[in-house]
């Protein structure tokens, strides 16, 4: 089964309440069984036009695991806590590659 991934690019405009969502969405992840593989840090953009203002990015065992840790209840009440504290939240689930494991 191919791992699936969250892909985030967001601009917080208000860091006190989005401290809310942070500290609530690791529990979510964890509990669909995703862990967070960016969450922040330093990047660059090699090469083409897209200039990301933050970006996380989260690993699951399965696509389906991702839709539903996004879908859950538990994420659903993290994403409120998230609403207003950020200029824009852009979100994709892509799924991985099923290669072996050498």
């Amino acid at each position: 089964m191919a791992p699936a991934y969250i892909i985030v690019d967001m601009l917080i405009t208000d860091m006190d309440q989005y401290r809310q969502y942070m500290a609530a969405a690791p529990a979510a992840v964890a509990a669909a069984g995703g862990e967070y593989l960016v969450r922040g840090g330093r990047f660059e953009v090699l090469e083409g036009s897209w200039e990301p203002a933050r970006i996380a990015m989260l690993r699951f065992p399965s696509y389906e695991k991702a839709k539903a840790f996004y879908d859950g209840e538990q994420y659903r009440q993290a994403r409120a806590k998230r609403a207003g504290a950020t200029q824009f939240f852009n979100l994709i689930l892509v799924e991985g590659v099923d290669a072996p494991v050498i």
